[in-house]
């Protein structure tokens, strides 16, 4: 699923992201250019240095988890692509 982001996703903001990611119970993984990191790793996050504008492709093992991707939405981090 792409997302393009809307805020610097730094200390607490990345924080929030990675909190909510380690709920869902299979892997998902964050690609931006050739870096993948997984979703659940406040240092893989921080280490993407994600800024407005940034494109990312959120891969669930599982299915897309819609609940995540709404909440990400609704606070203004993330709009859909």
């Amino acid at each position: 699923m792409d997302l393009k982001v809307k805020k610097p996703i730094f200390a607490n903001t990345a924080s929030i992201f990675v909190n909510r990611m380690s709920e869902y119970e299979g892997t998902v993984l964050i690609k931006k250019d050739h870096w993948v990191v997984d979703a659940k790793s406040l240092l893989g996050v921080l280490a993407l240095s994600l800024q407005p504008g940034d494109v990312i492709d959120l891969d669930f093992s599982n299915g897309s988890d819609e609940d995540a991707v709404s909440s990400f939405v609704d606070q203004g981090l993330f709009e859909k692509k």
